[in-house]
């Protein structure tokens, strides 16, 4: 069975091509619009990783990262986040809340998979 990524991200066209990375690389996509969204899906699907966008309605990344590892089935769940907000700040608050990984846009489609592959193997 393919490992299952989810995918939080409110700009469409981003959600759309980061699916398009992760399905080349062999992964079943799952898809949510919003933060609350994100953590939705995340509960009743289980994914093996998680991408997600900061800046989002309902629930910021930050407070995805944060409610994912709050949860006892969710814990371990690897994320990254990819977002424009690029500064250090945001960077060390994103590891804090329990990022294994940040990824800043414009993205490397490339460095993207590389990344995910780490990740899941």
């Amino acid at each position: 069975m393919a490992k299952r990524v989810l995918i939080a991200d409110d700009e469409l066209h981003i959600q759309a091509s980061v699916s398009y990375i992760v399905k080349q690389a062999g992964y079943e996509v799952i898809t949510a619009d919003n933060g609350q969204e994100a953590v939705d899906r995340a509960i009743s699907e289980l994914p093996d990783l998680v991408i997600s966008d900061i800046m989002m309605p309902k629930k910021n990344g930050f407070e995805v990262c944060e409610a994912l590892r709050q949860h006892p089935a969710l814990k371990d769940t690897y994320i990254i986040l990819l977002t424009a907000r690029g500064q250090d700040s945001d960077v060390e608050q994103g590891l804090k809340v329990g990022a294994n990984e940040y990824v800043t846009k414009p993205f490397s489609p490339i460095k993207l998979q590389q990344k995910i592959k780490e990740l899941l193997g």
